[in-house]
Formats: C-alpha cells, structure tokens, sequence
C-alpha cells in the first residue's frame, strides 16, 4: 500500500479495497465489520437492524438528473435496501464551506426532503458544522441509515451459490457519463441524465414474491458493475461469467464512453442493482422487475460457476473471453 492517500483511494476500486482492508478492517477488525457489506446487521433484542453510513462529496453538486441532497439519501436508502431491509430513518450531517450560497442550501434542504419522503424514510437527527473558505468544496454531506429486516431474510454477498443467474436492474454507467459530461464541460450529444433513486421499493416487492431465492443484492455505485462483481466473486468464492451482448447500456453513453476511452463496465450507477437468484426464478423476477420503472430494463447478464474462484470472466459474442479485474485508477474522481 503507498505512503500516502491518492485519489485511487477513493475511486471504490482496488486502491479503495487495499485501504480498507490492510488497515481500517486490521484496527477495527469484528464479526459485524468483517464482512464489509453495504450495511452492517445488528441483533438488539427480536429486531435485526441493519445500519449503513455514507459521506457524499460529488462534483457539481447540481446536476442532470438531481443533486447532491437527494443522491445522499437515495444512496444511503440503497445500501440498506442492499442487505434486504426496510429502511425507517436517516441522519443527514452537513459540512459547509464558508460563502457557500444559502438559495443552494434551501434546494438541496428541500431535494432531502421530498427524496425522503419518495422513499418513505425520515430525517430524524443531524449535524452542521460550517468551515472557512477554501477549506472544503461548498457542500459535503454524511448520511447514517437504520432499517428493519424480517428474521427469515439473510442476503449476503457471501451467499452467490453456483448455478446462480445474475440479473442488472437497468442501463449501466448513466450516473457516471453524466457527472462527467459536467465536470469537464463536454457538448456531447446525448440526453445524459444521473439514474439516482431510492430502491427499497422495487427491492420489497422482490422480497415478498421470492425471499428464499435471492441470495445476493448490491447496488454498483463506485467501481462499477466489474468492480462490485469482483468483490461477489471474492466474498462468495465463486466464479462468476457475464455476457458482454447482454449488458444494457444506452446507445448515447456507449458512445460518449468510446468518445472518452472509457469502459461503461467501471463507471457508477446510483439507480442500478445486481440480484443474484436461484435460474427457477429468474424469469419471475425479470417480470417484477420489468413492472416498475426503475427495472423496465433489466436483463439476465450472467451466471455464478464453480471454476474461476473469485474471479470474473466476460464473454464476448466472437467467443473469446477476458479476464475482468476491479478498478484500478479513478476515471471520475467525485462521483458521488
């Protein structure tokens, strides 16, 4: 591991994962952290809760599609949403940078809002702390999430089982092509536009048609769909194959990603999940799915294998194959 932190630290990518594992996970090693889900679970009492936190720091913090304030929820509703819970309440904490305009403040107050009350969450507690100019970028924000999950519901991203399909939610790298069409002032075409929503919804009504045959969700927010399919692949000890003529994408990102040399595999998704489910339901799922607008596009995109442990391969339609690694580097610093 280097000396010190560089961007690649907080791309959600290898950087990111050495960081976290040889030495936060070290120092604050226990049985609740070890598994580095997106949410931790927590027995108190005959309640199992699930607890997630998240700090957000993207740049712009306007842009197509929402802002900083309702992809701070949107995310920390996910991750929670994630583990199989329902979420309940939210703490939202706030960094500000002197000068920092109070008409913004007012939107991104009232984008928390109407995102929470979208996802059906309140904001019960938060913080504010204000500092001098040039000592933070106008507006950092953390989220701490709390959810309830039902006593038989136990998804894990140490559970992908052999034989398992693997279904995307919807078009990939959406959310990452547009913040960078906005941080770099690109003109091009396209109706680029952030995917951030709360997915709990769409999530429950999975839950309550096939509990016991979905053993795996996680939302592929940094790092990508490569990126969090890897870190499947290693908690699960499984190999994992995906199709590359499966893999939604639309036809404006696909272009501004070859525009730019970047592959749509390791960008971010803020409205984007990856379920793993037993091939008996995957048709029943994609029909759930297909039902709600955040899943109109889902697709089959793969399956879990006993050979290639821990890792993933991706199949091309001339029927060669390629070794798919997590992120190395940070093609869009600030993403989320």
């Amino acid at each position: 591991m280097s000396e010190k932190i560089t961007l690649d630290h907080g791309s959600g990518g290898r950087a990111s994962h050495e960081l976290i594992t040889k030495l936060f996970l070290r120092v604050f090693d226990n049985k609740i952290l070890a598994p580095m889900e997106d949410s931790a679970l927590v027995q108190i009492g005959h309640e199992k809760i699930a607890f997630s936190t998240d700090s957000f720091v993207v740049d712009p913090i306007f842009f197509p599609g929402g802002n900083i304030g309702d992809l701070a929820v949107n995310g920390t509703v996910n991750d929670l949403a994630m583990r199989g819970a329902r979420p309940l309440y939210i703490s939202v904490a706030m960094i500000l940078e002197e000068g920092f305009p109070i008409s913004d403040l007012k939107k991104i107050i009232w984008s928390i809002q109407k995102s929470a009350e979208k996802a059906e969450v309140e904001v019960i507690t938060g913080d504010t702390k204000v500092v001098p100019k040039g000592k933070a970028d106008k507006i950092f924000i953390n989220t701490t999430g709390i959810g309830v999950l039902s006593q038989n519901i136990s998804i894990s991203a140490t559970k992908a089982m052999p034989g398992d399909h693997i279904i995307l939610s919807g078009t990939m790298a959406d959310h990452g092509v547009t913040i960078m069409c906005q941080q770099e002032g690109l003109g091009i075409s396209g109706n680029f536009q952030s995917d951030s929503a709360a997915l709990n919804h769409i999530i429950q009504k999975l839950l309550a048609s096939v509990p016991q045959h979905i053993h795996v969700l996680r939302d592929p927010t940094r790092g990508g769909v490569a990126t969090t399919l890897n870190e499947i692949a290693e908690s699960s000890k499984a190999g994992i194959r995906i199709r590359e003529d499966s893999l939604p994408i639309r036809d404006d990102v696909r272009g501004a990603c070859e525009l730019l040399g970047l592959d749509p595999l390791y960008l971010a998704n803020e409205g984007k999940f990856l379920v793993f489910v037993e091939p008996s339901v995957s048709e029943q799922v994609l029909k759930i799915l297909r039902k709600n607008p955040l899943g109109r596009e889902s697709q089959i995109i793969g399956h879990v294998t006993e050979e290639n442990s821990g890792r993933v391969l991706l199949d091309s339609p001339l029927g060669t194959s390629r070794l798919l690694d997590m992120l190395h580097g940070h093609p869009l610093p600030r993403i989320c």
